[in-house]
């Protein structure tokens, strides 16, 4: 697997992050609490810059896992998802983060499309990709 990306966001934070459409593993770490309208607008971007494998850690780990899901069949109101277009999600709220990373790394494949990139999505008030992202290597040596 090749080393994830960083990208933090502020909870409320009006611009998301303009990425390339394809498909992402996307682990979302949430430290805090944030507006459930912001969370789901976050949450459509993650399905519209096509993450198909969404794995969400932290804070309100089930409300981000739901958001999505709700994201994904938004998108195609509320009807049938293509194979190819369906977002798997999971999320880790009774394990420490290197589980989740772990996961992430050894077991997050899509069924029907190889995903290209790995992205770690912080929502936190500061940034800390350097330890996020040191924290994801190691996870994947040690389990």
């Amino acid at each position: 697997m090749l080393k994830p990306d960083y990208i933090h966001l502020e909870p409320g934070a009006a611009a998301l992050p303009e990425l390339p459409v394809r498909p992402y593993r996307m682990v979302i770490v949430a430290n805090q609490a944030v507006d459930t309208e912001w969370r789901n607008g976050v949450a459509a971007w993650v399905a519209a810059i096509g993450s198909l494998y969404v794995i969400t850690w932290g804070v309100d780990c089930r409300d981000w896992h739901d958001a999505v899901d709700w994201a994904n069949l938004d998108a195609f109101d509320y009807g049938s998802v293509p194979d190819e277009r369906h977002i798997v999600t999971t999320w880790h709220d009774d394990e420490p983060l290197y589980e989740a990373f772990w996961f992430a790394g050894h077991c997050a494949e899509h069924p029907d499309v190889e995903l290209e990139a790995t992205l770690i999505l912080h929502v936190a008030q500061a940034e800390s990709g350097a330890e996020l992202l040191r924290q994801f290597e190691e996870s994947q040596d040690n389990h």
